[in-house]
This record gives structure tokens, C-alpha cells and sequence, in this order.
């Protein structure tokens, strides 16, 4: 996280390691290791490896331990729940989501349509087909992009049905009658 001329980036004069650990931890898209989301965070690993069992045990991220080194990845179902009070709190009228909705799954059923297949697993499967290294690459990077749209459409749909439910509310819960 430093620039070309060696000076740390602004991110670094203005956070602590754990703030970074936590902005690199929720972040991720894949399970990684300590190492890995220290360098990221670029802080020693041992403290980090602190602040990354704490989030363990917090339930703001998981951890897996079935290969050779320990990853860690956030809590998606979490994340999930948090965005989809982000679409709720963002001041978009439903008409609005609901069209962002309508919209995600027209994408999806445009690839769905272009490629003859229904899901990114089988469009990354036609990449063994006879294609030129232009039509792999663009079909990778869609199968990446519909993986993304999958994502957005189940978040966007919680949002939706439980529209009410997740309404800003003022009630403050520490509040005694």
C-alpha cells in the first residue's frame, strides 16, 4: 500500500492496522490466508491474525481450516443483509428497485440467450470449445459479471420482499419505557 515513491498512501496515514485488516477482510471475494490479508492490510501478520480471531469469534468473518493454511472470508449472509438495508435506507423509491431488479435479470436473460446456456458455469464450460483467445477472454469476463448479477439480483430481491421490514426506524432499542 505505498506509492511509487515509497511514501505511504493516505489510506495508511489514516487508519490503524485493525481498521485496515477489517477493510481488507470484508472485502474479500475468495477465502484468504492471514499472510495474505496482512499484505493486503500491509501490517505484520501476528496482529493481524489477532484482530482476524476476534472477528472470528464477533461473527464478522468465518474461517476454514480444511487446507493447509487458514483462510478467512466475511460473513457473506451478513454482508448480504447489510447491503440490502443499504438499497432499503438509499432513499430509492421501490419503483426504482424494482426496476434495478427487472434490469439485472434482463442482463441475465440476455446472456442466457446469446450463449444458449443457463449459467456461468456452463458459459466458462464453451471456453473449451474451437474460439478464438477474444471470445474466451469476453466469455471469462462475462461469466465473472453474471456471478456478479446473480449476487445483485438475490440481494436486491431480499431487499424488496422485505421492504417493510428493513425500513429505517427510529425506535432506539436501549430506550427503556
Amino acid at each position: 500500500m505505498t506509492t511509487a515513491s515509497g511514501d505511504e498512501s493516505l489510506s495508511i496515514q489514516q487508519t490503524t492496522g485493525e481498521e485496515r485488516v477489517r477493510m481488507v477482510v470484508t472485502q474479500l471475494s475468495e477465502p484468504r490466508t492471514a499472510n495474505w490479508i496482512a499484505d493486503e492490510a500491509d501490517w505484520s501478520h501476528e496482529p493481524t491474525t489477532r484482530v482476524l480471531t476476534r472477528l472470528v469469534t464477533d461473527g464478522v468473518v468465518r474461517s476454514d481450516d480444511s487446507g493447509p493454511h487458514t483462510t478467512y472470508y466475511p460473513d457473506y449472509r451478513r454482508q448480504a443483509i447489510r447491503e440490502a438495508m443499504a438499497i432499503r435506507d438509499s432513499g430509492q423509491s421501490v419503483e426504482t428497485v424494482t426496476e434495478t431488479l427487472t434490469e439485472l435479470k434482463a442482463r441475465v436473460r440476455a446472456w442466457q440467450d446469446e450463449f444458449s446456456v443457463d449459467s456461468p458455469t456452463q458459459l466458462r464450460a464453451t471456453i473449451a470449445d474451437d474460439l478464438d483467445p477474444e471470445a474466451e477472454q469476453r466469455r471469462a469476463e462475462i461469466a465473472r459479471e453474471w456471478e456478479h448479477v446473480q449476487r445483485r439480483i438475490r440481494i436486491v430481491g431480499f431487499a424488496l420482499r422485505e421492504w417493510e421490514f428493513l425500513a429505517p426506524t427510529t425506535d432506539d432499542p436501549t430506550a427503556t419505557g
